[in-house]
């Protein structure tokens, strides 16, 4: 059930059973030659959205735009900057406490939002205490990050071995392939799998990364390693919005 396509009285009803809901966040930042630019966001939607259809949650609309400031040397990327992401997902949890929801479910797509997001939930942890007092609602805020759990990793082990990497990997391409099978692209990679390592700033990791991909070798993505890799991942995700649900 997604909440853009809900009225106001479909979703006054939801909360009637339920206090939950399940937020996509992803990023738009270069994935290397072969990804897509979305390829945060729209991993994040897709797999939410299949979580949704498997517990009755509400979901909520995505956010595509997250803190990728070291991507910001690729032409397209965008970023905010961690505090406006924090002050983004205050609005948004804030805006959806005060109609009755209390339990927000992140599914994230993008490793560089991950500190962001957990300052957030102490912010709004904060706020809500202070502007509430006793009487503040019971707010809990969770993220989870849809390639990390045993099922997705086992998987992207057998598909991919050591190839995977950590940036623009055969296994996020893979699912927006199966997701978008008209987007997809295809251009030759050398080396196939890209070099490991950090890198500092935007425009050190353009030096040490040169095509975008970190340890990586998306031209083995394929749609239907995406399509499981999607299946494994809302399996997952759905136990574990359920016992997020379901804690006292």
């Amino acid at each position: 059930m997604q909440l853009l396509l809900s009225t106001w009285a479909e979703a006054e009803a939801y909360l009637k059973t339920s206090k939950g809901i399940i937020l996509p966040i992803g990023s738009t930042e270069q994935h290397g030659p072969n990804g897509l630019i979305g390829t945060d966001a729209l991993c994040a939607e897709v797999i939410a959205r299949g979580v949704g259809d498997a517990t009755g949650a509400m979901v909520g609309p995505t956010i595509p735009v997250g803190m990728a400031v070291h991507h910001m040397e690729f032409a397209g990327s965008m970023t905010l900057k961690p505090s406006t992401l924090i002050a983004l997902l205050r609005d948004y949890v804030l805006s959806l406490s005060e109609h009755g929801f209390q339990r927000f479910f992140f599914v994230n797509g993008h490793g560089g939002n991950i500190a962001s997001v957990r300052a957030a939930f102490y912010e709004i942890y904060a706020e809500n205490r202070a502007l509430r007092g006793k009487d503040a609602p019971d707010l809990r805020c969770t993220l989870v990050n849809w390639w990390e759990n045993a099922e997705v990793s086992r998987l992207s082990k057998e598909l991919f071995g050591n190839k995977e990497g950590s940036h623009a990997t055969p296994s996020e391409v893979s699912v927006t392939q199966y997701a978008f099978p008209d987007s997809i692209k295809t251009t030759a990679m050398e080396p196939e799998t890209a070099a490991a390592g950090g890198f500092y700033d935007a425009r050190d990791f353009r030096r040490r990364h040169p095509d975008g991909r970190i340890g990586s070798a998306p031209g083995l993505a394929r749609p239907e390693h995406g399509q499981r890799l999607v299946e494994a991942a809302v399996g997952a995700i759905s136990r574990q919005y359920e016992s997020f649900l379901g804690e006292a």
